[in-house]
């Protein structure tokens, strides 16, 4: 994988571009200049890949907007040593953010195909910690529970109960909720065994959270 100077200028340009939009962490900053997102994407796709947009990674899937993945990241308020499961794992970006972050992660994808390359990718590029799952995302990833945080990359309809069922006390929960049209961003905290905590953010579109795998 070849990371040149123009790449890495091209990078510079999107934090900028990220902090003037109100991407305030540093640490988000910092992770989003250092990885080579261009590595993600089709070769088809590689002189946009500093854009600040979403593209398709095959599998009616996407990689997200790095606005949405810099404001997704903030909501969790990623510590170092976090133990962190991510729902829809994509193309490995979000995944490799945390990790730069010092999260401990563990990612879980359904499509067969997309986790053979995405799990592949993220070995090549030097994330052999972050721990990948083929599994369906509503379940949660039960046997590692309780996380610190949990991260949903796909719209929901309603929030797994799965999910919120693994989260630690005092943990964070960040999931899209809402139809095809569009999704409030939630945040959940966990305050007790049955408490949470709701918040509600602005309007995203995501890919839509499906059941099962699909082989």
């Amino acid at each position: 994988m070849v990371d040149n100077y123009r790449h890495k200028g091209l990078r510079k340009k999107l934090v900028e571009t990220l902090r003037n939009k109100g991407v305030k962490n540093a640490r988000i900053l910092t992770a989003i200049g250092k990885i080579p997102r261009h590595a993600f994407l089709d070769r088809a796709f590689e002189d946009w890949a500093y854009q600040d947009a979403a593209f398709p990674i095959g599998n009616e899937q996407t990689i997200s907007q790095p606005y949405t993945v810099a404001y997704q990241t903030d909501l969790l308020e990623i510590q170092p040593k976090d133990k962190i499961l991510e729902i829809g794992t994509g193309s490995g970006y979000q995944a490799a953010v945390l990790a730069e972050m010092g999260a401990k992660v563990y990612t879980i994808e359904r499509q067969k195909t997309l986790f053979d390359k995405t799990n592949k990718l993220l070995q090549e590029m030097g994330y052999g910690q972050i721990r990948m799952f083929l599994k369906d995302g509503m379940e949660g990833l039960e046997r590692f529970a309780p996380y610190d945080k949990i991260l949903v990359t796909a719209a929901a309809k309603t929030i797994p109960k799965a999910l919120k069922d693994q989260l630690a006390i005092g943990g964070l929960l960040v999931i899209p909720v809402g139809d095809q049209e569009g999704q409030v961003m939630y945040r959940l905290t966990r305050i007790d065994v049955a408490k949470f905590k709701t918040e509600k953010f602005d309007y995203f579109r995501f890919v839509p959270l499906l059941k099962g795998i699909n082989p």
